[in-house]
């Protein structure tokens, strides 16, 4: 009889752990893959049949990981005595601080940049940005599922690349940066606010309006993991 084979999960944490001592120096590149498979003992056929494109998807694992650290630590935190704007801003913080490696960061910042997986960079930011708002207790279900997750993840996006320049101490700058990218987003919506309310300008925006609420929020069955593991709303 032989041994079940081991859970996909932690072959590929596995095979993360040993990639990472390789990713400074080599990047998320095939080499650091061969390194990492070698390095956790992996039969290199399963290491690839879990992740064909190798380093790339090791580097999306890492992504993911952070994520679920995030996500852990907010479970964790007791925000409820803050705004709701100072949430998202801490869930931010938590994000990068539970980065175990920028150089890790930096040198996947670069693999994405490349035109054919910058689709599957937007798509791990996009995960980020789910997964801060599902944290959060978001249950939005039209259109405003979307417009909240694209506009964290240009501010996530933006941020990423200020705190890989920063050397200020406790990354202090950064804090400074996302208080003033997320104030940048509390004053579009309070003009979007002012807007609905004008009642020369409520009538131009009925029909905007209506079209967001006809947009449904993707369909997630419980039994499904979703990235950002968005659960079904109340």
């Amino acid at each position: 009889m032989t041994d079940a084979p081991p859970p996909a999960e932690a072959v590929i944490d596995a095979l993360l752990d040993a990639a990472l001592p390789h990713v400074a120096f080599d990047g998320w590149s095939d080499k650091t893959f061969r390194a990492a498979v070698a390095d956790a003992g992996v039969d290199p056929a399963l290491a690839r049949a879990l992740a064909p494109r190798g380093a790339v998807d090791l580097a999306l694992a890492f992504h993911r990981r952070g994520d679920r650290d995030m996500v852990r630590r907010l479970q964790r935190e007791d925000l409820s005595a803050l705004r709701f704007r100072d949430r998202v801003a801490a869930a931010i913080r938590f994000r990068l601080e539970v980065v175990p490696d920028k150089e890790a960061v930096r040198r996947a910042t670069a693999l994405f940049a490349l035109p054919h997986l910058a689709p599957d960079g937007a798509r791990a930011i996009w995960g980020t940005a789910d997964a801060i708002w599902t944290a959060l207790g978001d249950r939005s279900e039209d259109g405003n599922w979307y417009t909240k997750r694209a506009t964290l993840s240009g501010v996530y996006a933006a941020t990423v690349l200020y705190w890989l320049g920063d050397d200020s101490p406790g990354a202090s700058a950064t804090r400074e940066f996302i208080d003033r990218r997320i104030d940048d987003v509390m004053r579009i919506e309070d003009v979007k606010a002012a807007l609905n309310r004008n009642p020369v300008l409520r009538p131009l925006m009925a029909g905007p309006n209506w079209l967001m609420s006809r947009i449904r929020a993707p369909l997630r069955m419980p039994d499904i993991p979703m990235p950002g593991g968005r659960p079904p709303a109340a």
